[in-house]
This record gives C-alpha cells, sequence and structure tokens, in this order.
C-alpha cells in the first residue's frame, strides 16, 4: 500500500487564520517519510504536537497543482495497468481538505487541473490512439455512491443497489429487479458505460456527478457526504457484448432456479407429517416425487450450464484479447470525511467519532497488524473494500490523505494523518 498525503492551500475565507507548523523527514532505515505537526499556540491536551512513523511516499505541499500529483502518484502505474494490472486509489480525509478536487478536480478546461480520474483516463485513451497500438479499446465507466448500507447508481438515475455477498464469496452491487417476458428475472449490476474516447468519458462522467448527494460546509460548499466509487475498465465491444449475453443467461436461470427450489420444498413439506410427539415423521400418504424433482434439477442444470458457458465466453475474451490490457481495472474512492453539528454549526475539531468510523477503524487496525481474521463485514465500506486490501497479486492499492494547513483544523487534520500512517507504517 502506497501512502501519500496532500496539503490544500488554505481558502479564501482562511486566509488571516494561524497555520500547523509542519515538517517532513527522510527515515534513515527505508524511503519512507515521516510528518510533524504542532500548533503554534495549544490551547488543550489534543493539541499536543505529534509526529508520525515513517509511513509516506510523498507528502505534497500546497503549492503542487494536480499535474505534479498525478506525475507522481498515478502515471508510474498506467504501464502496470496496460498489461493487464489492477490499481486502486482512496483518497481520504475530512470534507473541505480536498479530496474531490483530487479525484475529480473542478476547472476541466486546463489539463493541469483534471482530476486523478480524468487525467488517467486522457492517458489511457492517448496510449489506445498511440500509432493505433490497441485498437478497438475504450473504457467503461462505473460510477456509485455509498450511503450507509446502500449504494445509489450515478449512471442509472440514482438507482438504489443491495450489497450482498454472493455464494462465490466476493461482493456484488446489484440494482433493481427487472421482470421479463417469458417470466424472466434480471438483476443488474451496477451500469458501466463504455466510452471511445475522451470527450465522451468526460461529458458521461461530469452528468453523473451532477448527481452526486452534496453538503455544505463552512469550507467548502462542494463536500461531499457520501462515499464516491469510480471505475475505469479497460473494454471493447465483444467484452460488453459477452457481458450482456451472461446477463440475459442469468435472466433464464433465475426462475428456473426458484422453481427448483419451490419443487423441492414442496416435496419436502408432502413427505413428512407431525406425529403424536409433536415430532416431524414420514408421511405414510405420500410418496416423494423424485421424477419431478430429477425434471426440474436437469433443466436447472441446463440453464446452470448455459451461464457457465456464457462466463467463460467473456473469461476467453479477456485471454485471447487484441491487448493485455483488455478488462484491467483502475479504481478510484472519494472517502467521505466525517463532520459533526452541534447547534447550528459546523465543527471540524469534535474527536468523537460515529460507529461506522469505529467498526471501518478496527478493519484497518486489524489489516495494518497483519492479523488472520479482518472484520471486513462490520461496515458496507469495508466490505466493498476487501478485494482491494487483500489483493495478493498483481497491481498496487495506493491512498492519498488531504490535509487543511489551518490551525482551526488541527484534530481533524492529525486523525487524518493517524489514519493514513496507521497503513502506511506496515508492509503486509
Amino acid at each position: 500500500m502506497n501512502v501519500f498525503a496532500r496539503w490544500r492551500p488554505l481558502a479564501a475565507s482562511e486566509a488571516v487564520l494561524e497555520e500547523i507548523d509542519r515538517r517532513t523527514q527522510n527515515s534513515k532505515s527505508c524511503s519512507l517519510i515521516s510528518v510533524s505537526i504542532k500548533r503554534r499556540r495549544a490551547s488543550s491536551a489534543e493539541d499536543r504536537p505529534w509526529t508520525s512513523p515513517a509511513a509516506f511516499n510523498t507528502i505534497f505541499n500546497p503549492e503542487d497543482d494536480n499535474d505534479k500529483l498525478y506525475n507522481n502518484v498515478v502515471a508510474p502505474s498506467i504501464p502496470k495497468v496496460l498489461q493487464g494490472e489492477n490499481c486502486s486509489f482512496f483518497a481520504y480525509g475530512r470534507s473541505g481538505s480536498g479530496k474531490t478536487h483530487t479525484v475529480i478536480g473542478y476547472d476541466f478546461q486546463e489539463s493541469k487541473n483534471l482530476g486523478l480520474c480524468l487525467r488517467t483516463a486522457k492517458h489511457l485513451f492517448d496510449a489506445f490512439d498511440d500509432q493505433n497500438a490497441y485498437p478497438g479499446l475504450g473504457i467503461g465507466l462505473s460510477l456509485f455512491e455509498l450511503r450507509r448500507k446502500t449504494a445509489f447508481d450515478l449512471l442509472n438515475k440514482r438507482t438504489q443497489c443491495d450489497v450482498r455477498e454472493g455464494p462465490d464469496g466476493k461482493v456484488h452491487i446489484r440494482g433493481e429487479t427487472e421482470m421479463l417476458q417469458g417470466g424472466k428475472v434480471r438483476v443488474r449490476p451496477i451500469v458501466q458505460q463504455a466510452c471511445w474516447n475522451f470527450v465522451s468519458f468526460q461529458r458521461k462522467l461530469v452528468k453523473a456527478l451532477e448527481q452526486c448527494a452534496t453538503g455544505s460546509s463552512s469550507i467548502h460548499d462542494e463536500s461531499s457526504r457520501t462515499y464516491a466509487f469510480l471505475q475505469l475498465e479497460i473494454v471493447n465491444q465483444s467484452l460488453m457484448d459477452a457481458r450482456n449475453a451472461l446477463f440475459d443467461r442469468q435472466s433464464e436461470l433465475v426462475p428456473v432456479g426458484k422453481l427448483a427450489t419451490d419443487i423441492m420444498v414442496d416435496e419436502d413439506t408432502k413427505s413428512v407429517i407431525r406425529g403424536q410427539d409433536g415430532e416431524w415423521v414420514p408421511n405414510p400418504d405420500y410418496q416423494r416425487d423424485q421424477t419431478r424433482i430429477n425434471t426440474i434439477e436437469a433443466e436447472k442444470a441446463r440453464f446452470e450450464a448455459r451461464f457457465s458457458a456464457a462466463e467463460e465466453v467473456i473469461a476467453a475474451i479477456i485471454r485471447s484479447g487484441p491487448a493485455p490490457c483488455l478488462g484491467a481495472k483502475m479504481v478510484f474512492v472519494d472517502l467521505a470525511g466525517a463532520e459533526y453539528y452541534e447547534g447550528n454549526g459546523f465543527h471540524s475539531q469534535v474527536s468523537k467519532q460515529t460507529l461506522q468510523e469505529r467498526q471501518e477503524g478496527r478493519q484497518i487496525n486489524t489489516w495494518s497488524q497483519s492479523q488472520k481474521r479482518i472484520p471486513f463485514r462490520a461496515s458496507t465500506l469495508t466490505m466493498i473494500l476487501r478485494e482491494h486490501f487483500t489483493s495478493t497479486g498483481k497491481g498496487n492499492s495506493t491512498i492519498i490523505v488531504t490535509v487543511s494547513p489551518a490551525a482551526e483544523q488541527f484534530a481533524a487534520t492529525l486523525n487524518s494523518l493517524k489514519y493514513a500512517s496507521l497503513v502506511g507504517a506496515v508492509k503486509p
């Protein structure tokens, strides 16, 4: 896990405020950096100086723009993605600390001001077009928000989605159920829209972001109040078509599987009666209809085979695709900051944590200590992030913690740096 910190500039409303004293120090034993912060005028025990362990790869200063951040944090991963590896990037910090500016950016006219996600898309499309090295490739965009235990698909009119762990052990995010002709039932996953050029990608992303839930704080009126997940997958038309075919096979399988279950339950129910002692005993007046069961199980097996064949088609397309990067993913997560309100005002200094934060903190703690049992189910967020924190395959994960230099934000800045250093100081 690579860990970076980014100090944002003081906002216009903060220009007259005192700044946090801060300095960095290179470790003598490794290539990582530690950071020290303190308030110039401490007013309580919570304001005492603090120094992190050597945990950060780089610490960016307020004058460093998105262009420098991208070139140092994300650009080195692009060659890996073009070779088929997956990479993930998480922005963490209190609302108003610069997370959304870092991941998305607000000025879309200047390339140097684009956020990490848009710069990544532009970089990938440039690579696709370079001497036509990767013909027919595009980017499949997925974007959803997570609020408490519910996901909202921003590419599908904020459709409410369920987050569940499937029988395959993976976490699936499913949208609304569609009833189709012939009794077919389709449960769509999060929508993925294929983009074949950067202009299309930017237009779709910006339009989807208009549906983001936003709140207002005393620092920034565009601060997020939810977690935002953006996924960029390298796709081609064959892969998109095969995915749609898989959805069709699934819609055929669902009603057959339900009917098989209903028949089994019906036969089991008829096969027993309650005895005089209240216990369930075999029903002497009914013989289990095994032919009925075998018939529906054979039908179910036929549809399961069709579904498995559709899955294999997808795997074969990725294996034999025109480029090794087909199917590779880059994930960007804007982790919501936690603010607390007292009366009518915004207070970033309050140090108490919500139950959800404590649950998520336990997951980070146990993961950083390399413990065998990690409570990923403690929160919906950590369920979704499990794949990224426990991946032992190719690719890499990165956390970018964004912090404010304003002295009145000392407690929030301290907590954010502690959160990041907890992960960065331990290399599994």
